[in-house]
């Protein structure tokens, strides 16, 4: 019999729906329900494409003997943490001050009368391994310290919320120098670096910053050294799709071999933008020219719905096995393959007779280079192999929306990985930027079309009673947007108006419309920042927050500062300016202190001390824009001071002599990026 989730239009939720736990989800009625039968929550917090979230979902969600007593003494709560990224993002802290580990899935016990967390953990297994105890015997514990500890957990919750406002505390400093900025970049430099054992994630922020920073001649070689290898890391390794495109979530492995082989539209769209300005930078390897196309198509076919939005991820299992629609087996490439081809192909990539997952292969290229007429001619076919044998590249793939189209679908290729289909603004708004930055790079017109039609669905459809909806489910906006969707979706607006300044003006007035409405409900008028939840938003939540760390998505705070200094170039409003002036100073004391945490917030820092508006005649407009000038913002200006003028450069408060040569030109914006305050 369904439990409380079978209405819910979250897959994720959705996939729990039959379990014997009797969930809700998180509401006035569940909480309702454990304050008046004085039941301590049981709140887990997960993802569609999470493959241990699934794992724990077979096994003791689904287990009767578990459901019976979880039933009877708790009051069960499934939240979608990619609807809820506030509520996450409390919880997930609360974990980790607790000493445990963090990740998904999330499972907490809650006091019901004020929902402080009291025990927790991440994957439990039905009987104890891995270390772990069985999951049974957590909750028979759990009940015994609820019911006879009261004192004790009283003083624990304490513990907790003190912990938790302490490290939410910010510490402003009355000002910052270049000195913070270099110091960071240092030490957020040593995140980007080849690995000797353990697992490897894009890390964009990272990166992203110290490819900015590799203009400044003292940090040149060691930085973009670092930026281009992680760059060709992305482009070379089994994290990328080579057959049909698109990035994997991570590698379980140093060398970016293995990965979890769940999709996530927001890693794409972080590393789509991240290779574009690697290639813009001077780094013109053929492997990410490729890998950014393949991926715009793979978006294109699997990722795209009629009205012009993404959809939210992919899966890492199918068929009950991580990763079976993206491996090859080395008597599956045999039979497909004549020994000449086969060859080609093992010179173009690491494959075996023994595999490297399992004993099956990820492809994973060994050269940087252009592939081969004949390799391209047999990754087609692998392509064909795994779709269908009448399959193109650009054809529509029908998308498997749940575990029963997987089952019931005729699938004329391999059966593929359920695909969660909800529109998520705030990764459609890493995307678009993604698409805009590689067209301003490559001007290809699908990466445009695109992002625009992925814009203009959200500008045109995401609001319900003046406010901006973070969710969309086959049509219909839901919840309320958070600090991430603001920020996220006000920067892809100004990515899309300097990309296409043809189309006018328009995405910089939405941007602007924007920010208002972010700035009248999450805005601290107290102590500066934006708070992750709207103020009228967040009666249940223990705490406002104002994320300033980066995670797998950017920090809200230190994007929308960047924002705020980008709009202040363009409109000329310098209130933005002072807005953006005094965040940087709340959260001063976090740059100095933990600047490791805080890439994002680092780059807000460079935009604010190194920015630089080019205004240029239409002609030059595209050139420059095609060039990696991190920190500069270009306008079409009819006004320059004289015919012979072709840019006027400005870099803070100050104007360079009128540019009337493209040398000139170069030469101001080369000091502009590069000088260092005293």
């Amino acid at each position: 019999m369904p439990n409380h989730l079978a209405q819910s239009q979250s897959l994720y939720l959705r996939k729990h729906a039959e379990n014997p736990i009797d969930w809700y989800p998180w509401g006035d009625r569940a909480l309702e329900k454990a304050r008046s039968q004085d039941k301590p929550i049981f709140l887990s917090i997960g993802y569609s494409s999470c493959h241990w979230c699934t794992v724990m979902e077979h096994e003791a969600f689904s287990d009767s003997m578990i459901a019976d007593y979880m039933n009877a003494h708790f009051v069960a709560i499934k939240v979608d943490r990619e609807e809820r990224p506030d509520l996450d993002s409390i919880y997930m802290q609360a974990i980790q001050i607790m000493g445990e580990q963090g990740g998904w899935p999330l499972n907490l016990f809650l006091a019901p009368d004020d929902l402080v967390p009291f025990f927790g953990g991440t994957y439990f297994p039905i009987e104890p391994r891995y270390g772990r105890p069985g999951f049974l015997k957590v909750l028979q514990s759990i009940v015994q310290i609820y019911r006879g500890r009261y004192q004790e957990i009283q003083t624990f919750k304490g513990q907790i919320i003190s912990n938790l406002t302490a490290v939410n505390q910010l510490s402003s400093v009355p000002t910052l120098n270049d000195n913070a900025l270099f110091t960071g970049i240092a030490k957020c430099a040593e995140v980007v670096v080849s690995r000797t054992q353990g697992t490897c994630f894009p890390m964009i922020p990272y990166a992203d910053l110290v490819l900015r920073a590799s203009r400044f001649e003292a940090l040149n070689d060691e930085l973009q050294a670092k930026a281009r290898q992680r760059g060709l890391d992305l482009a070379l390794g089994g994290i990328f799709d080579h057959v049909a495109g698109g990035w994997h979530r991570y590698t379980v492995d140093p060398t970016w071999t293995v990965p979890h082989f769940e999709k996530m539209l927001y890693d794409n769209g972080q590393i789509v933008e991240y290779l574009a300005n690697l290639w813009a930078s001077g780094l013109h390897e053929p492997a990410i020219e490729r890998a950014i196309a393949k991926t715009a198509t793979w978006l294109q076919r699997e990722m795209l719905t009629e009205e012009g939005y993404f959809y939210a991820s992919q899966d890492a299992d199918s068929e009950g096995k991580e990763g079976k629609f993206w491996v090859w087996s080395y008597g599956e490439l045999r039979k497909l393959f004549s020994d000449s081809e086969l060859q080609a192909l093992m010179e173009a990539f690491t494959i075996t007779a023994n595999g490297n997952f399992e004993g099956l292969n990820v492809l994973q290229r060994r050269h940087s280079g252009q592939l081969s007429g004949m390799v391209e001619t047999c990754l087609e076919r692998l392509f064909r192999c795994r779709y269908g044998e009448y399959s193109r590249p650009t054809d529509a793939f029908p998308v498997a929306r749940s575990l029963e189209d997987v089952k019931t679908i005729e699938w004329a290729g391999r059966v593929p990985p359920v695909t969660d289909t909800k529109m998520i603004v705030a990764w459609n708004a890493l995307m678009i930027s993604g698409l805009a930055t590689a067209y301003r790079v490559f001007r290809q017109d699908l990466y445009k079309q695109l992002a625009v039609n992925a814009a203009d669905f959200i500008l045109q459809t995401q609001w319900v009673d003046d406010r901006l909806q973070r969710l969309n489910y086959n049509g219909h906006p839901l919840v309320s947007a958070q600090s991430e969707d603001y920020a996220l979706l006000i920067k892809a607006l100004i990515d899309l108006q300097q990309a296409c300044p043809e189309l006018g003006d328009r995405y910089l007035a939405k941007a602007e419309y924007l920010q208002a409405e972010f700035d009248r409900y999450f805005w601290d008028r107290k102590s500066g920042g934006y708070f992750n939840t709207a103020s009228d938003r967040s009666k249940e939540l223990l705490m406002r927050e104002r994320s300033y760390q980066d995670n797998a998505t950017p920090s809200p705070n230190g994007i929308a500062i960047a924002n705020l200094i980008r709009l202040a170039l363009l409109t000329e409003n310098l209130e933005y300016l002072n807005k953006a002036e005094f965040a940087l100073k709340t959260f001063g004391q976090a740059i100095v202190n933990s600047p490791i945490a805080c890439p994002s917030l680092l780059t807000a820092l460079d935009w604010f001390r190194n920015h630089t508006l080019v205004r240029t005649r239409a002609e030059q407009y595209t050139q420059l824009q095609q060039q990696y000038h991190p920190l500069t913002l270009f306008k079409i200006a009819d006004d320059l001071p004289s015919p012979d003028t072709i840019a006027l450069v400005c870099q803070g408060f100050t104007c360079f002599e009128p540019a009337t040569s493209v040398e000139m030109l170069q030469w101001q914006l080369s000091g502009s990026q590069t000088r260092i305050h005293s």
